[in-house]
This record gives structure tokens, C-alpha cells and sequence, in this order.
């Protein structure tokens, strides 16, 4: 007898993939004024449809798969332990845009969010580590982040985000 969930109707596991009643809130947000700078946390910020973090140096091409970084806030004890660094890191350390706590990131691949009342984003891969983590977290910083780095964002709608908004699946 196949296992409840996973059996051979591929409908189930659709609508299995498909529930995800969870909402996240909005964390810490992070913005690179320029390139390879500290990144500076703000309690707020203006996201533009199709483009950028206002305040942010990157200018991503419009229709980009890569406009915004997240990555889930229980990852950054992950990724300490891994290191042996106390729990948990600094979110600026990782050079991610947001951190989303309360959901998990990887469910809503290919899947759009809402961040507050006004922007949408669709969520379009993961987000690797670079070397820059090797300089930042000390030697194993890149294999500490893999599996762990977040992921990528298409800005869909944009709008003002604040820390404490609520992360739900459109």
C-alpha cells in the first residue's frame, strides 16, 4: 500500500505542495548603498515594481529574476552553528535584502508573496552563496550557506515595506 501523501496520485502531492496556510513577518531589512559597502538596516523602505530597493546600489534589469534577495531568519542559528560563531548571525553579514521569519522560504519557489498591503513579489530560485562568504564568515562560510542562502525575487508590484509586516502567499 503506497504511503498516504505521497502514493501514486500526483494530485495529492499538487495539492499537498499547494497548502501553505502559514503567514511570515518582515524581520530586518537590508539595503547596499554601494558596492561591496557594509549593508545598512532600515525599518522601512520603498520597493519599485520591476527594479530595485530605493537606497539600494543594485540595478537590476527590468524583468530580472534577481531584484531582491530573502532568506528565512531561522537559518541565520543554522548557519552559525555550522561555523561555531554565536547564534545568531547578523543578517547583514549575509547580504541579503529581507529576512522573512515564520514560513519556509523554500515552499514558496516559483509561488508569489505579499509583503504588507502593496508589494508583490514572485519568488524565482534560490539564492547561492558567492566567495564573499568566505571573506565574511571565515573559511567554510560558503558550505555553511549552501542550502541555507535565501532566495531570489522578481518585484512584481511595488510599494513601502516596513519591519513587522506580515509574509503571506498570494
Amino acid at each position: 500500500m503506497p504511503f498516504p501523501f505521497f502514493g501514486d496520485d500526483k494530485s495529492t502531492v499538487a495539492r499537498l505542495l499547494g497548502t501553505l496556510p502559514q503567514t511570515g513577518r518582515l524581520e530586518w531589512i537590508g539595503l547596499r548603498p554601494k558596492r561591496r559597502e557594509a549593508m545598512l538596516a532600515v525599518a522601512e523602505v520603498e520597493v519599485l515594481a520591476d527594479s530595485h530597493l530605493l537606497g539600494d546600489h543594485a540595478r537590476p534589469k527590468p524583468g530580472g529574476k534577481r531584484q531582491i534577495t530573502l532568506i528565512q531568519q531561522e537559518h541565520l542559528a543554522a548557519v552559525a552553528g555550522f561555523l561555531g560563531l554565536p547564534a545568531p548571525l547578523d543578517p547583514a553579514r549575509l547580504r541579503r535584502n529581507l529576512v522573512i521569519s515564520g514560513l519556509n522560504l523554500l515552499a514558496l519557489k516559483n509561488r508569489q508573496v505579499r509583503i504588507g498591503a502593496e508589494v508583490v513579489l514572485d519568488i524565482t530560485g534560490e539564492c547561492h552563496p558567492c566567495s564573499r562568504m568566505e571573506e565574511e564568515l571565515g573559511p567554510g562560510g560558503y558550505n555553511a550557506m549552501r542550502g541555507h542562502g535565501g532566495l531570489t525575487a522578481h518585484i512584481a508590484q511595488g510599494g513601502i515595506i516596513r519591519l513587522g509586516d506580515e509574509v503571506r502567499v498570494v
